[in-house]
């Protein structure tokens, strides 16, 4: 049985002032053993090479470039083996303190929390006509008669560039409806790099 504990947080402003108080109930992954409940824990993500690439390609061509932040990301994964965790701290069930919890989705700090996430996040794009890249597994494609639209995934934040403005807001429309995410607008910070339009 897998532990669990709450983490509190202050989330700042870029100014320093209190953006929000911030509550996270995580799961003690250290607990878990390998092959009882968790087997692969491996999550890609993009490669600087391949964000460079499609930097690149997106200023050659004059594209827009879209940021989203997809909130609470690891809690939309749906883990595939079977995970028991203790009741919550100040969630303890009075009449029933002995009973635990089977997750039915991710938790933050589950070893395999990254990967379902990511297997979730690739899943709905294959659906919506994306293809992985060869080259890299956390670049999506997709291309039709019209338009192209590339989507680069590095955990929770994704860019998303294309030949055409309004079938990237209608995507990001359909992402954000599928998971609660923040629209960040055009590109400006990615990874340590600062991008000036």
């Amino acid at each position: 049985i897998v532990g669990c504990k709450w983490v509190f947080c202050v989330k700042p402003k870029a100014d320093g002032s209190i953006d929000r108080h911030k509550a996270r109930l995580v799961a003690k992954g250290f607990n878990q053993q390998v092959g009882v409940d968790y087997d692969d824990t491996f999550s890609p993500v993009v490669k600087p090479g391949t964000i460079l690439t499609i930097l690149a390609l997106a200023v050659s061509q004059n594209w827009s470039l879209q940021q989203l932040d997809v909130r609470n990301a690891f809690l939309n994964g749906i883990p595939h083996e079977e995970v028991y965790m203790k009741q919550p701290p100040g969630f303890v069930d009075p009449n029933h303190s002995q009973y635990v919890c089977c997750l039915h989705k991710a938790l933050y700090g589950l070893k395999q929390a990254p990967r379902a996430w990511f297997q979730r996040l690739a899943s709905f794009l294959c659906n919506q006509g994306f293809s992985h890249s060869k080259s890299d597994a956390s670049l999506f494609t997709y291309h039709s008669s019209t338009h192209s639209l590339y989507v680069l995934v590095y955990v929770d934040d994704l860019i998303v560039t294309g030949s055409n403005n309004d079938a990237i807001h209608r995507f990001l429309d359909q992402l954000c409806n599928t998971f609660a995410s923040h629209k960040l607008g055009d590109l400006h910070f990615f990874l340590g790099m600062e991008v000036t339009h």
